[in-house]
This record gives C-alpha cells, structure tokens and sequence, in this order.
C-alpha cells in the first residue's frame, strides 16, 4: 500500500496549493518523518511566494529538499520537526528538526535529521533554522565583552540574533525597529529597544536585518568610528542605495555579508551537522518562545501566505500545525 501524504506548493507568484503525494518506500539509511510543526519564514518565504528570487539567485537559493524550479510552481521550506516513524533504531520515535518544506509527511535519509533535545519543545525547535542563522552570523561578526551593539531589525533573524547577544558578559544590546510592538519582544529577549530616531549610537557593531534600505542607512549612522555593520538582509531583487559620500571614507567604516548557506570562516573547523546541533541546544532557553507570534493549521496555507506576504498579518515566525501531532 503506497504511503501518501500532502504539501503546500506556491504555484504562479503570490497563490499557493495543498498537493497529494506518493512518497516512496524508504530505502535502508532513510527514515519516514510525520510532521507535527513547520515555520514559515516570513522574510524568505514570502519573498518566494511572490515570486522575487533573481534569475540570477535561483541556484543559490535553492532549499535543500525543494521541488520545481523558481519562479514556480516550487515547493519552498526549511523549518519542519516531526516524528521518525520509521527508521534506524537510533531514531526510530525520536523529535528531529529537518530543513523540509510545509508537508504532513515525508523520506528523507537519516543523515538529513538533527534530534531535538529532550530539553527543547518540539513547537519551539523550528526555530532551528533561523537560530542557526544567528549562531553563523555571531561567528562572522566575533562580538568582545563590553561592546556596544545595535540590531536593527526586529523580525525573526534580528530577534535571534539579539537574543543570543544578551547572553554575552557586559555588552550593550538594543533592537532597533519601527514598529513599536516591537518593544514587548525585546523585553521578552533580555535586550534594550529603541525606534530608530531613538537608537544609541556609537556601537562597535551593528547587525543588519531590516531588509530596508532605510534601515542600512542608520545602521551606518549608529556606528563608532572603524566600526562594523554585518549585513544579513537578502533583498531578493531589489536594488539599495547607501550613502557610502560623507563620512563613511574618514570613519572608516566597514559592510560586511554573512550568509548561512556557508559556514562561518571563523569556524571553519565546524560542519552544518555542529552548527544545527548548538542552535537546538540554545532553544532551551525559553525566552526564544517570543519569536513564535502566530499559529495556523496545515490547510490553511494556501490563504495565510499571502497575508503574511502583504503584512496583514504581521509576524516573526508563524508557526504550522500538523492535524495529527497528538
């Protein structure tokens, strides 16, 4: 009897669809996952649903376990924990995080699979993804005790960032946003907040991820001479314009990437498989249930994407309920 399952596809940009599925029998070294939460992030995936990923970005941007091409139809994801149903006795009924888009059920081999810690609910472990995103830019970005940090941006990668900065010894830490709802997360976080007309400046480092090219402007404004903006928006394929006259020669300041499809130079002597396993580690904290602002079931996919991509709903992460996660 052949298993099925079902998965969220965007089709034309801007429009989704549940599919049916065949999945294949697993072969040995392959395990069988029934999903019980997924995460849409927002600011990858709803640039994906409309259909703004640059011809040129296409294979870049690829998700591990994606099906179709971009523009569409494509099916998108990277934040899914489920149950192995079947599999190697090592994981055979354990919680994993997989990299596996919105889908009540799938095959992957086993090596695809990190196990959530027992200390780690599964609903916050989709998290995974996005902190691991942090892990990698904090190792790009190398923060000493006692600097003074700005990150502008409060949506799910800036959060994870902060909240991860607030556990370094004697730094100064404020999430800058325009929205100030805002303000209640970073509380949440352990992190100051300010709008951006308020921020403090003189910040030896500031990370980046407003996906705004306002946001990047002040983010140079907030800086300390010499100091350094880590950039982590992907802008999909819009241009930005960035006041690089005035004083950003004489201050001497510096922009730089970071981008978690590789890691970290810094780290070069870690793999994908260490990395994922220190951002599920870290999700034992519980102030990171902060980042979860929205819950829906599986089937209605197809009507919340394009709520979350025009910003009606307004979210961090919004996280997917599977039908049979009892």
């Amino acid at each position: 009897m052949k298993r099925t399952a079902r998965a969220f596809w965007t089709g034309p940009p801007g429009h989704g669809e549940i599919r049916d599925v065949v999945l294949p029998d697993p072969a040995e070294g392959e395990v069988v996952v029934r999903s019980l939460w997924s995460g849409v992030s927002r600011g990858t995936e709803t640039l994906v649903f409309r259909g703004g990923v640059p011809e040129n970005q296409h294979t870049t941007m690829r998700a591990p376990f994606q099906e179709g091409d971009f523009p569409g139809p494509v099916k998108y994801g990277y934040l899914n924990v489920g149950v192995v149903e079947e599999g190697p006795d090592a994981l055979a009924g354990r919680t994993v995080f997989c990299l596996y888009p919105h889908q009540t059920r799938y095959v992957v081999p086993a090596s695809a699979v990190t196990p959530v810690p027992e200390s780690v609910p599964a609903g916050r472990a989709v998290l995974a993804g996005t902190v691991e995103t942090a892990v990698n830019a904090l190792w790009d970005a190398a923060p000493l005790v006692g600097d003074r940090i700005a990150v502008v941006g409060g949506g799910m990668v800036g959060c994870s960032v902060a909240a991860l900065l607030a556990r370094f010894p004697g730094v100064r830490v404020q999430l800058v946003d325009a929205d100030p709802a805002r303000a209640k997360t970073a509380e949440a976080l352990g992190v100051g907040f300010a709008l951006p007309a308020d921020a403090l400046g003189d910040c030896d480092l500031v990370v980046h991820a407003s996906a705004t090219e306002q946001g990047l402007a002040r983010a140079l404004e907030l800086l300390t001479a010499e100091g350094t903006v880590l950039e982590l928006s992907w802008y999909g394929d819009r241009k930005v314009g960035l006041p690089l006259g005035e004083a950003f020669h004489s201050r001497r300041l510096v922009i730089r990437s970071s981008q978690v499809g590789t890691v970290s130079p810094a780290r070069a002597n870690r793999s994908y498989a260490d990395r994922l396993a220190l951002a599920l580690d870290l999700l034992a904290d519980p102030a990171l249930d902060a980042l979860v602002t929205g819950e829906s079931d599986f089937e209605e996919l197809p009507e919340l994407l394009p709520k979350l991509a025009s910003g009606e709903i307004p979210a961090l992460c919004h996280r997917v309920r599977y039908a049979d996660i009892g």
